[in-house]
C-alpha cells in the first residue's frame, strides 16, 4: 500500500515553480538558523525593502522603523529583510546568535534577517553585486536600502540616512504596493 501511495504521489506531484526573478532567485540562510530560504519562492510577488544592517551604528535606531513599516504595511505585501554586515568599520561584530538576541530584544525586530553577508567589495554576496549592478552603487554604509518591486526588480536604492519614515520612501513604497509604480 505504501508504494501505491508513493506512486500516486509522485504522479500528482506539482512541479516546481520556477523563479521569474534572477535577482531574487537566491539562497540565504535564516540568521542564527539551519533553514535555507529562496527570497524569490519565499517572496515573490511582494514589495521587499532590502536592508544591510548593523548593531553598532548610528543608524542602529532605524530599526524601529523598519519594524513600523513591516508591521504597517505588511498585510498590504511589504517584506522587509535584514542583512547583518560587518563591512563598515567592524560595526556588527558578533555572531549570529547575538545579533538576533540584539535585534529581538532590544528594537523587537519580527521582520526577517537572514545570515551575516558581505555586501560590497570583491567578495560581496552575489545577491548584493545583483543589487548593485541594478542601482549603481553598493550600499555606502549600514542601513543601505533598496527596493524591490512585486515583479522583483529594482524601484529604487536609498541612502543609509534616509530613514524609514522618510516622505519619498514611504510614497514609494505605497506607490509599489499599489501597483501605481
Amino acid at each position: 500500500m505504501k508504494y501505491l501511495i508513493a506512486i500516486l504521489v509522485s504522479t500528482f506531484a506539482l512541479p516546481a515553480i520556477a523563479c521569474d526573478s534572477p535577482l531574487l532567485d537566491q539562497d540565504f540562510r535564516r540568521l542564527a538558523s539551519d533553514e535555507e530560504v529562496n527570497l524569490c519562492e519565499a517572496y515573490s510577488g511582494q514589495v521587499i525593502l532590502v536592508v544591510n544592517t548593523a548593531s553598532k551604528c548610528g543608524n542602529t535606531p532605524q530599526y524601529d522603523g523598519l519594524e513600523d513599516l513591516y508591521t504597517q504595511y505588511g498585510e498590504q505585501g511589504l517584506v522587509v529583510l535584514g542583512f547583518p554586515s560587518n563591512d563598515f568599520m567592524g560595526q556588527e561584530p558578533g555572531t549570529e546568535e547575538q545579533i538576533e538576541e540584539f535585534c529581538r530584544l532590544t528594537y523587537g525586530v519580527e521582520f526577517p534577517m537572514f545570515e551575516k553577508t558581505t555586501v560590497k567589495g570583491a567578495d560581496a554576496n552575489p545577491f548584493y553585486v545583483a543589487l548593485a549592478e541594478s542601482a549603481g552603487t553598493y550600499p555606502t554604509w549600514n542601513f543601505h536600502k533598496y527596493l524591490v518591486g512585486r515583479d522583483g526588480k529594482l524601484i529604487a536604492q536609498y541612502s543609509p540616512r534616509t530613514k524609514p519614515d522618510d516622505d519619498a520612501l514611504v510614497a514609494d513604497i505605497e506607490a509599489a504596493l499599489t501597483g501605481s509604480r
